[in-house]
């Protein structure tokens, strides 16, 4: 764990000073989960559960905020009977799907989402002649429901790839009136309207929380990453945590705590347990 300035450590303390009532918002994959060849495959890391288990008995509650739709993150790590063990620790456990567009709760046990976006449809039938165009054509498209990812990790090239197929992709998404996220090695299009910044904010406002900390490795938490440093100019504890990686290291500036991908994400989370 890497504080990046000597006011990051004392945020940190801050945090720590008012934790009962801290709400702790995490991405799913390259945060809790390593980030895999196959997206179908990721689990969490093995440490995961436990320390989340343990920060059940400090914190007000616990979302996974993940651009993956929330029935897939839910069965990927268990989180319904993950969430019933963190309810008899004594924090709730949310999972805000595909950037905040769906919810989910541990009490509730039931996913809200609403209608897919307008024009998404019609993108993803034009979506194999765009990636034909662009000489990528055996690129791994990933329906969401309410987003489409078109994944690059897989081939001979894959920053090749990616490259080749951002532009293409930004044009054919601009043209149904739809919000583009590059990411490390995908490419994901969904609607502008909502984003991980506004699931933070949403979270913290529901659960009048008197802290917020929140962990992500990858340009779609940017959003929520301000929302943080938003919401601390505002008067709120607040700690932003970055699990960084050789693939994206451009939010390591946005950060006040650098880890070394999951199991660095789950050293910090047993840290602010105990």
């Amino acid at each position: 764990m890497e504080f990046t300035s000597e006011a990051a450590r004392t945020h940190y303390d801050a945090v720590r000073e008012v934790l009962a009532g801290v709400v702790v918002g995490l991405d799913f994959d390259g945060t809790l989960s390593p980030v895999v060849d196959d997206p179908e495959s990721a689990r969490l890391h093995p440490g995961a559960p436990g320390a989340l288990l343990e920060l059940a008995e400090a914190v007000r509650a616990v979302a996974v905020i993940t651009g993956r739709p929330a029935r897939q993150a839910i069965a990927m790590g268990d989180l319904d009977a993950l969430g019933d063990a963190m309810l008899d620790r004594g924090a709730e456990l949310f999972v805000f799907g595909q950037y905040g567009n769906e919810r989910w709760s541990a009490t509730e046990q039931r996913i809200r989402s609403p209608r897919p976006p307008a024009g998404l449809a019609t993108f993803e039938r034009e979506l194999p002649s765009a990636l034909r165009k662009a000489g990528v054509p055996e690129a791994y498209i990933e329906e969401k429901g309410l987003a489409v990812a078109v994944h690059t990790r897989r081939l001979d090239d894959p920053a090749g790839a990616f490259a080749r197929l951002v532009d293409p992709i930004t044009a054919l998404a601009e043209r149904h009136h739809l919000s583009v996220e590059p990411g490390r090695n995908v490419i994901e299009v969904r609607s502008g309207d909502m984003h991980k910044g506004r699931a933070v904010r949403t979270f913290v406002a529901e659960q009048e929380a008197t802290g917020v900390v929140f962990g992500g490795d990858d340009l779609g938490d940017v959003e929520a990453f301000e929302a943080v440093r938003d919401l601390r100019a505002d008067g709120l504890p607040g700690l932003v945590v970055c699990s960084a990686s050789t693939e994206q290291p451009d939010l390591v500036e946005l950060a006040d705590v650098v880890v070394d991908g999951p199991p660095g994400v789950v050293d910090l989370l047993t840290r602010l347990a105990r």
